[in-house]
């Protein structure tokens, strides 16, 4: 999901999905600030759905820690196993898997270390192939990123977040290559077609 201008305006579809993926059996995570993850919580309210009752039976994960980083930094194979990990507890607790939503500005922490980007993305596209129970949007605020990362994560995806009810597949997707591949191949026609996709 690539956005501007307020993140409050994208919680009611992201609301959305997470609503069609309990109803689907999946355990849902959602991370992000203290401030949107209270956002989010009360727009999942509003729209009928008993949080606490969902976090307490385990269903719905909201999380505004840490925990990800390492003394402040942003460690891919942490935060990759993590994500493998929850995707498996998922499982072994009887939901048919997990659906995963994050800012990624957040997640990247106060270091903002945004070269690391498209290596993550690399190594999460692994895992969703490894396992086929975990699924989720990545958030990428253009607003708050750097051009690069912006156009790190277009090419890292195969499918784009429009809407609750339009998913695209991604014609700036680049398949199968290194991060180095994958940036190099991005050619300054990028820009062009990521502003017509957004429109």
């Amino acid at each position: 999901m690539i956005y501007d201008g307020p993140p409050s305006r994208i919680l009611p579809a992201l609301v959305t999905s997470i609503r069609r993926n309990l109803d689907a059996g999946m355990r849902c995570m959602y991370v992000n600030s203290p401030p949107m993850v209270a956002g989010f919580a009360s727009q999942l309210y509003a729209a009928g759905t008993d949080v606490q009752h969902e976090v307490k039976r385990g269903a719905l994960v909201l999380a505004s820690d840490d925990d990800h980083l390492a003394e402040g930094r942003f460690v891919i194979d942490r935060m990759i196993h993590m994500l493998e990990d929850a995707a498996d507890a998922a499982l072994a607790d009887g939901y048919a898997g997990l659906f995963a939503t994050g800012d990624m500005t957040w997640e990247f922490g106060a270091e903002k270390d945004f070269s690391k980007l498209l290596d993550y993305e690399w190594r999460l596209e692994e895992l969703f192939h490894k396992q086929p129970a975990l699924s989720g949007i990545c958030q990428y605020h253009r607003d708050l990123l750097p051009r690069e990362a912006v156009r790190d994560g277009v090419v890292s995806h195969e499918s784009l977040f429009i809407s609750a009810t339009l998913t695209r597949l991604n014609p700036l997707y680049v398949r199968g290559h290194s991060p180095a591949e994958r940036r190099a191949a991005a050619g300054p026609e990028l820009d062009d077609m990521l502003e017509v996709l957004l429109r």
